[in-house]
């Protein structure tokens, strides 16, 4: 059947696996009582296990579903390390239900599918050599694709079972208070690891440096941790950061950036009080930095920052420009260290940031996000997870969460090399056009038709050229052509779920 943005959702998916198809962004608060998932507690008076073999052989069995987190990014050396022993004792038919992947772990997760060991896998997306063998149909099951507040929504509502949760810290105590503040590989906000510490059956950390009892600030408790694993290394503390603070210079994201910041500032939104997150690439970098000139001229200071967390974000905080920031993920050393220092910096797990069944998340607080896409189309619907040639190369992190905001912009070029990015249709609906507000590209702006109010607010701003959405594809498909159409086989190799866990998409496996 056709779900309501016009994809087509496979019946056999919609019977087989007890899914709704996507319907409205309006999740509304639905009156729900939630059945917390069975915790096993174990005695907490030995919690110190002398290797990752011993932990594995005591507590992981086949058919099981694991979970690790993705705040080590690049440095991660937890989860390989794990899954070695995972496939090397033969253990087989795994869920793997990660926060996220990285590319440090493409090549472990395809070694551990070829050998049976993983036969599932949900997540918030995937890249590389894993996004590439997957596209090309070798695992067994679709790879199911969550936000992050639709996987902490799927984990406090029992939609994912975490039998064992493996969570690298920087530190810990022998009973497993923790925190991502202290040690060499220290990463700042644990966000997305609490809630597999809050709801996972087991809940082993693997950590480099034991300290002594008790361990505070505890953003990991004692009272929800089984064992702890004294390793040798956690993460490469160099590669953590590798998505560090980056400015740009590109002369196309410059302008991109300057449009965003003309376009934040001249809604309704821009006003002492308002409330913003921004990404971490290098357009969205200098957003913040053209932001905070505009609001150092008009005496304008935010409430609150959201998000995934980086310096120039902190700066603001520290020259008080900002009020708090709401800390789920740091994506810099300058970010973490903060986390540590600053008692305005709050960390809040995945579902105080954004799942959609809450009494109340911070990302329905949110006035203005700028946000990033691979593609998005005439209907503004956006893609973030295939690339132009069909292949997982992505992921929706918090991209469907914070486009609930009351101003969502998206920023991207017109095209990328020979790639258009603004398209008649796009290969993969992430999250759907009646989120997006305004399309910013280097050429002008696209404000969508719904949004009446803004269609008179926003188009007679000085520089700042404005377009229908079709007339900005038109001018995409002149400078690179129409592409030739892409070829899938009938096989759904991903299932992308909106917020609420209804299907707006699946993708196809691409034909070689």
């Amino acid at each position: 059947m056709k779900n309501r943005v016009g994809r087509e959702i496979p019946d056999d998916i919609l019977k087989d696996k007890n899914y709704k198809a996507f319907e409205t962004t309006e999740i509304g608060h639905p009156d729900k009582q939630r059945i917390a998932p069975i915790v096993t507690v174990t005695n907490g008076d030995n919690k110190v296990v002398n290797s990752i073999k011993e932990i594995v052989e005591k507590l992981v069995k086949d058919g099981m579903t694991i979970s690790f987190h993705h705040h080590l990014r690049e440095g991660d050396q937890i989860f390989n390390d794990v899954m070695q022993a995972i496939i090397d004792l033969g253990i087989k038919d795994l869920t793997l239900a990660p926060s996220s992947l990285t590319n440090v772990m493409n090549d472990m997760v395809v070694k551990a599918i070829k050998s049976g060991t993983i036969t599932n896998i949900t997540s918030s997306g995937m890249r590389g050599s894993l996004g590439d063998a997957v596209s090309h149909g070798l695992l067994k099951n679709p790879v199911v694709f969550r936000s992050h507040g639709n996987r902490a929504r799927a984990i406090e509502e029992g939609k994912i079972k975490i039998d064992v949760a493996f969570l690298g810290v920087p530190n810990s105590d022998e009973v497993g208070n923790a925190n991502g503040m202290e040690g060499d590989a220290a990463f700042g906000s644990l966000g997305y690891a609490l809630m597999d510490a809050q709801y996972a059956r087991r809940v082993v950390l693997l950590t480099d440096n034991l300290v002594p009892y008790p361990n505070t600030p505890a953003s990991i408790k004692q009272t929800q941790v089984d064992y702890v694993v004294k390793v040798a290394k956690v993460g490469d503390p160099d590669r953590i950061g590798s998505g560090a603070t980056r400015f740009t210079k590109d002369p196309k994201e410059l302008k991109i950036a300057q449009m965003v910041n003309e376009v934040i500032t001249h809604s309704p939104y821009f006003k002492d009080g308002f409330s913003f997150q921004t990404g971490s690439g290098g357009a969205a970098l200098a957003v913040t930095r053209y932001l905070r000139q505009a609001m150092l001229d008009n005496k304008i200071k935010a409430s609150f920052a959201l998000g995934g967390i980086t310096k120039p974000t902190v700066d603001l905080l520290e020259e008080g420009l900002v009020n708090k920031i709401m800390d789920v993920q740091d994506f810099d050393k300058g970010a973490a260290d903060s986390m540590k220092n600053n008692r305005k910096q709050q960390e809040i797990d995945a579902s105080w940031y954004a799942d959609p069944d809450n009494k109340a998340a911070m990302v329905d607080q949110l006035d203005v996000v700028i946000l990033s896409a691979l593609e998005i189309d005439t209907k503004f619907n956006v893609n973030v997870m295939t690339g132009s040639d069909g292949v997982i190369r992505g992921a929706i992190g918090g991209h469907q969460d914070a486009a609930t905001a009351k101003l969502t912009i998206i920023s991207a070029p017109l095209v990328r090399g020979r790639i258009a990015t603004v398209v008649p249709d796009v290969t993969t609906i992430v999250t759907p056009g009646d989120s997006i507000d305004v399309l910013v590209t280097e050429v002008g702006i696209a404000i969508n038709p719904k949004r009446h109010d803004l269609l008179e607010t926003l188009s007679n701003i000085p520089g700042v050229p404005v377009y229908t959405i079709e007339e900005l594809q038109q001018k995409a498909q002149q400078i690179v052509g129409k592409p030739k159409a892409l070829e899938f086989t009938d096989k759904t190799v991903a299932l992308i779920e909106y917020r609420d866990g209804s299907l707006i998409d699946v993708v196809k496996q691409v034909k070689d």
